[in-house]
């Protein structure tokens, strides 16, 4: 069995969907953030092992795909605003035609200036002898601290080493300040280029969800109808999950991250899918409850329809302007209310709700942000106040409840219901548009595609 192949085979001079110049446009962006006599310096992923000499499926870090859409292991980009003789810098593998030969084509150092934009670029052989000499003399170096712990030594042993020639005029970097916050506040901002990827991406997860529900019969696996959904996002482009999936029939529902997909279903229960492809590196996270037989019981159907409408609540809340726990704020309501409407909860609801009584049934919060990781970068809380959302932000709404099969402060039928429905959207400047766009919410919606 050969390793994973960091390079993809799509032509060198181009990265899907997304043309060099928006790649030009975040470094750009991302220097003029920077203080003058600086340099950043950004490290890719690097290959993972599975299992003795096999690896995972390379994929590239997000925040160094995002600043240059490079696509092999190990690389190094150095930004240097304002450096006359280049100011994006990059380091990646020579070519090898004995690697070639295994693993699959290289760029190299020569191909990457050409194809990725990059004013100067040289094999990752030299990175000794050169990038010590660009820290070298800088005021700050932005630089994100422990995520490699190998290249933080490195980094370290160069300034180290400025630092004992200073007696021969050699000036170390001032200070060095953590790259992340200034990245990730430009990542939460989606340009049109990536909200073409998200809405590719979540077409492809509402395709294959509304298969899993067609497909769906008692006694199938959980995993069949994830091999269901993966087999619909390969169909369509997408490679790969973005997360792994989970396929939760009856009170595996209750548990927030169960991945174990390996129980059979039952007719007479729900199961909850929350599952997304990741399309060109943007990811798509979308939940669907359903029933396992095609036909809502009672009270499932009750518990299915207060969480629909705790979602459309969150939904009212999101427009720019609006604070980003406002729809969180909107789903406590609903779901409080609804709860002591259906005998879960006794009591007043401000109360109950200041109690923070709900989250015996609601435990996690209505969303998150979305784009190249699924629980995508950006301060919720900047400064300690709520963040307001703005234009190009794009978010999950999931809103849920879960009735332990161990609550015996409820009666026996409500144990071991798990319901969560979520979707993806965008702020937009009047309102949010839906990316996922296309599946069934409703109850009866959901009866009729599987009938």
């Amino acid at each position: 069995m050969t390793s994973a192949q960091p390079c993809s085979g799509e032509p060198l001079d181009a990265v899907p969907g997304l043309p060099r110049g928006e790649f030009q446009r975040r470094r750009q962006r991302l220097m003029d953030m920077m203080e003058d006599n600086s340099i950043a310096i950004v490290t890719a992923a690097g290959l993972a092992v599975r299992s003795r000499d096999t690896e995972y499926p390379f994929r590239q870090d997000s925040d160094f795909h995002y600043l240059t859409g490079f696509p092999e292991p190990d690389a190094v980009a150095v930004l240097l605003p304002g450096r006359a003789h280049g100011e994006y810098v990059l380091f990646c593998h020579e070519k090898d035609p004995v690697q070639e030969l295994w693993h699959g084509a290289r760029v190299g150092a020569d191909a990457a200036s050409e194809a990725f934009g990059a004013d100067d670029a040289f094999p990752l052989s030299d990175i000794d002898d050169i990038l010590p000499g660009l820290i070298e003399g800088r005021g700050r170096v932005y630089y994100s601290m422990g995520r490699s712990r190998d290249f933080d030594s490195r980094i370290m042993a160069w300034v180290n080493s400025i630092r004992s020639k200073v007696a021969a005029g050699a000036v170390p970097p001032g200070e060095f300040t953590d790259l992340d916050h200034l990245l990730h506040e430009q990542r939460l901002y989606k340009s049109a280029a990536e909200l073409r990827q998200l809405r590719q991406a979540a077409a492809i997860s509402v395709r294959a969800h509304r298969r899993a529900m067609v497909q769906c019969r008692p006694g199938m696996y959980e995993y069949a109808l994830e091999a269901e959904m993966q087999h619909e996002y390969a169909r369509h482009g997408a490679r790969h999950a973005a997360y792994p999936a989970i396929v939760a029939g009856g009170a595996n529902a209750c548990t927030m991250h169960y991945t174990a997909n390996d129980r059979r279903l039952r007719s007479g229960d729900l199961v909850l899918i929350d599952a997304g492809c990741e399309y060109r590196g943007y990811a798509s996270d979308i939940t669907r409850t359903f029933p396992v037989n095609g036909r809502f019981s009672r009270r499932q159907r009750k518990l299915y329809e207060l969480v629909l409408a705790a979602q459309e609540a969150a939904f009212a809340a999101l427009a720019p302007g609006q604070d980003w726990n406002a729809p969180h704020e909107a789903t406590v309501d609903v779901i409080t209310r609804g709860l002591v409407d259906l005998g879960l909860l006794s009591g007043r609801v401000e109360k109950l709700i200041k109690e923070g009584a709900y989250r015996d049934f609601y435990m996690h919060r209505v969303g998150h942000w979305l784009g190249l990781d699924v629980h995508d970068v950006g301060d919720y809380r900047p400064g300690g106040e709520w963040r307001i959302l703005e234009p190009g932000m794009v978010l999950t709404v999931e809103p849920g409840l879960y009735v332990a099969p161990d609550n015996t402060a409820v009666d026996r039928p409500w144990r071991g219901l798990g319901v969560r429905i979520e979707d993806d959207v965008v702020i937009t400047e009047d309102g949010f548009e839906l990316l996922s766009s296309g599946l069934p919410r409703s109850a009866d919606e959901i009866e009729a595609l599987m009938a």
